[in-house]
């Protein structure tokens, strides 16, 4: 059960060990001044010292605490447990590569006194590649006017989140990870203000082309079903069109030129709506798959025996011979 007052600071982590201490101290220095502070780690299956440095953390600060995964399961899983996990009734979501400075937690924070549950962070300057701004950019506008789907222009994953209805957010019976269109689809009462954004100090980014990718198909086909219903109309016209196409090509009023063209249009629109129709039934089995987001490997903190990668069995020794027994 959470705390009474407080905040935790969830951070992911994913191989940063270099930048494990900057965060701390970061973190530390803009809100350790809050009664109840909390600095949740979720290790993401780091293969360098992430964890190690952690823990080193941990044992001399009682207020630093750790899930670790059995292995790398990805950002959206460790946002999913940083919420379940989170011991304050409050929560703020920070990279550790403090590309959103700790100190903004602030104008989030008074934002959410307002009566928010939700306070999404929107980069005034915004520091990523030309790719990414656009990518993401293009992706909410193309979410929020063609589609109908509610989702704050330009949120990031820096927020600050009343931490029960992050745990209503992150356990939601869906295969979808999409926080920032997730928020909206409950009734949460949310908004935005705009915060610095700074370089990475330390490490390697963690961006690739492909997750940016994911992350546009997440939003658009798993909120929305207008881009089926306008494939079904599409497929509709170009069917009705190749029919009459091969009525006249039949009479001879059309040549064969016209009719390979049609044929072929026929051909890409039928492949289109296949791979369409292929995309939300993986959706629908995400959905409905039974299957865990993550499994604990380590835990400085109480965690349910069904999120440990051993069900929370007994640690035992392998056997072995007795003396004076051959192996």
């Amino acid at each position: 059960m959470s705390a009474q007052t407080g905040l935790t600071a969830i951070l992911p982590c994913y191989n940063e060990g270099a930048q494990v201490e900057v965060a701390y101290r970061s973190v530390c220095a803009a809100l350790g001044s809050i009664d109840g502070l909390e600095l949740l780690f979720i290790d993401d299956g780091s293969a360098d010292d992430t964890l190690d440095r952690i823990r080193a953390l941990s044992e001399k600060d009682s207020r630093v605490h750790y899930v670790s995964f059995a292995r790398n399961f990805g950002l959206a899983a460790a946002v999913t447990a940083g919420f379940r996990y989170a011991a304050r009734p409050w929560s703020v979501q920070l990279d550790a590569d403090l590309q959103f400075p700790a100190e903004q937690t602030w104008p989030l924070l008074h934002k959410a006194a307002e009566g928010y549950d939700v306070v999404f962070g929107i980069r005034r300057d915004r520091k990523d590649s030309w790719l990414r701004r656009v990518g993401a950019a293009g992706t909410h506008r193309v979410a929020r006017g063609l589609l109908g789907i509610e989702v704050p222009q330009g949120a990031s994953s820096f927020r600050v989140v009343r931490t029960a209805v992050g745990r209503t957010i992150v356990d939601l019976p869906t295969g979808n990870s999409h926080f920032v269109a997730k928020a909206p689809q409950i009734g949460a009462r949310y908004t935005t203000v705009p915060v610095e954004h700074a370089q990475r100090e330390a490490g390697t980014s963690k961006f690739r082309f492909g997750r940016l990718a994911g992350d546009a198909f997440e939003l658009l086909f798993g909120f929305s079903w207008r881009p089926l219903n306008i494939m079904y109309g599409v497929a509709g016209v170009v069917s009705a069109l190749a029919v009459l196409l091969g009525l006249l090509g039949a009479f001879g009023l059309v040549s064969a030129t016209a009719l390979l063209v049609a044929t072929l249009l026929a051909a890409a629109v039928g492949l289109a709506s296949t791979a369409l129709v292929g995309r939300y039934l993986h959706r629908r089995m995400l959905d409905v798959r039974p299957r865990r987001a993550y499994y604990i490997r380590e835990a400085n903190i109480v965690v349910t025996d069904e999120d440990r990668l051993d069900g929370g069995a007994a640690a035992v020794p392998p056997p072995v011979a007795r003396l004076g027994v051959a192996s």
